[in-house]
């Protein structure tokens, strides 16, 4: 397994190939999974931490199930762009799953996602309760769909760098 940068990932991913986005919290991994066209993130079941074995188990069978050809997960930068004690043990898990995948892992700078998450939720009227049970897969959503956008520009501008 090898962490790279979404540039290398759009230079790496298969025509028809599924990506998931993490958002790691510290009781659940929110979930998302994006279609084969990489154009929509879909949230999925958090899955409830319990300790590290079993967490990395229950993502590679969601991985293996889901069909997916990477990892993007959300790495909580500081607002004045630096790393707290979040960002290391997000840097840590990734590193710990080296052990268990070969699927690849992109870090993705999830600022404000969990804030722009609750906001989408409440104004769809969620309950207090179901928002909290939707939160990180909410917030794994936009983490996915921010790099599923940034993929199509890439792909993009690659198909007008290649037309003249």
């Amino acid at each position: 397994m090898a962490v790279l940068t979404i540039e290398d990932l759009a230079s790496t991913l298969a025509p028809s190939q599924a990506i998931a986005g993490l958002d790691l919290g510290t009781k659940t991994i929110g979930i998302s999974v994006s279609d084969l066209g990489l154009r929509f993130a879909t949230p999925r079941d958090v899955i409830r931490r319990v300790k590290f074995g079993l967490d990395a188990q229950a993502l590679l069978a969601m991985a293996t199930k889901e069909k997916i050809a990477a990892f993007v997960i959300g790495l909580p930068i500081n607002m004045d762009g630096s790393e707290g004690p979040r960002a290391q043990a997000t840097r840590a898990f990734v590193r710990n799953m080296e052990q268990k995948t070969e699927l690849p892992f992109i870090y993705w700078d999830e600022r404000l996602s969990t804030v722009a998450a609750e906001r989408v939720l409440i104004e769809m009227d969620v309950s207090r309760k179901k928002r909290a049970d939707r939160i990180d897969s909410a917030a794994a959503s936009f983490i996915l769909q921010g790099a599923l956008d940034r993929l199509a520009s890439l792909a993009k501008g690659a198909a007008l760098g290649s037309d003249g």
